[in-house]
């Protein structure tokens, strides 16, 4: 199967060959034959399944075995142990004397103060995330994380990563980009650093990740959010889009449009990534579907380089789940069946 990026749908493809594979399949959840282009056929038991009938809903058909709830004997994924140390260590969270420090709301004021009237007229700021207090909370926020990302076989990554044999960091030039990049200014851009350095010392997003029986692994706020707060940026394993177009993952984030195609660079997070990768898109196809987004993915040219960042695009109360839009400017992503 082709390549389904987040921010671009996949080319025309032929299924003429899956096809046949299927015809004589009927989906166990919906006992319908039809749509046999999207029929999921287990290799233990042969059964089949539509993949917009399972849950959580699979968007490509899996370019290795897949093994239906039944045969796979599922299970609900093992909490990550609630214990400082551990997710200290899992998180290489800055060791301090103080790991429970946190950004006041002074220095928020303070920071917010400095911006002239005239400037705030002009151009809405990116403001930083606001940790919550309470030190056991995060400590269970960041659990909720170690958990998702253990049971998909994530390690924990807050940046951008090359890796040997992959896109090289030189390649990562937002000079290349085709169109639909915005400059990230000084000012956000120390918004960005502020967020990175809070992280790094523990102070994470209030977030938790749930699991829910038709999502997946979701995310939701675990305290009010204000419209234009940065809430995390898109991070993993940096390749050129040339590599990646017969993946079977649907977790690639465009990173570089480039006027050359062989330029393109995208953001793999399966094998390191961070809460990025479990956030959830919405249906686009309808109108309560388009009613749930309150995020906003956007690219950034950050000192010469591409970077993607979710940000809050309305205000976002607190069990609120977040949600944002696949589709980006250059063709539609497959959503339709989205819950």
């Amino acid at each position: 199967m082709i390549l389904r990026r987040r921010t671009e749908a996949p080319n025309p493809h032929s299924f003429a060959e899956e096809v046949s594979d299927y015809e004589d399949a009927c989906c166990q959840k919906c006992g319908s034959g039809d749509f046999p282009a999207e029929m999921l056929l287990c290799d233990k038991c042969d059964k089949g399944f539509h993949l917009f009938c399972l849950t959580p809903i699979i968007v490509s058909v899996p370019k290795g075995s897949w093994f239906c709830s039944r045969c796979s004997n599922h299970k609900m994924p093992k909490s990550f142990p609630l214990v400082q140390t551990k997710i200290v260590d899992f998180f290489r969270i800055q060791r301090t004397p103080e790991l429970t420090q946190k950004l006041s709301h002074g220095n928020l004021r303070k920071r917010k103060r400095a911006t002239s009237l005239v400037m705030s007229k002009k151009r809405r700021r990116l403001l930083p995330f606001i940790p919550i207090d309470d030190p056991e909370r995060r400590l269970q926020q960041m659990a909720s994380l170690a958990t998702a990302l253990r049971a998909s076989g994530t390690q924990f990554s807050n940046e951008l990563n090359y890796v040997p044999g992959m896109a090289p960091r030189s390649a990562n030039r937002a000079a290349l980009e085709k169109g639909g990049m915005q400059l990230l200014s000084k000012e956000d851009a120390g918004t960005l650093s502020l967020c990175q350095s809070m992280m790094a010392r523990g102070e994470c997003p209030p977030l938790m990740v749930v699991y829910d029986p038709k999502e997946g692994f979701t995310v939701q706020a675990d305290r009010f959010i204000k419209d234009l707060t940065i809430i995390t940026e898109y991070v993993g394993d940096v390749d050129y889009l040339k590599n990646r177009e017969n993946d079977d993952g649907d977790s690639t984030m465009t990173l570089l449009h480039a006027t050359n195609p062989s330029q393109s660079l995208v953001v793999c997070p399966y094998k390191h990534g961070n809460i990025a990768r479990f956030i959830n898109g919405i249906n686009n196809h309808t109108a309560e579907g388009r009613k749930k987004q309150n995020l906003k993915c956007v690219r950034y040219n950050v000192n010469g380089e591409c970077r993607v960042l979710l940000i809050a695009n309305r205000d976002i109360a607190k069990g609120e789940r977040l949600y944002y839009d696949y589709n980006g400017y250059e063709h539609e992503y497959p959503t339709e069946h989205f819950v």
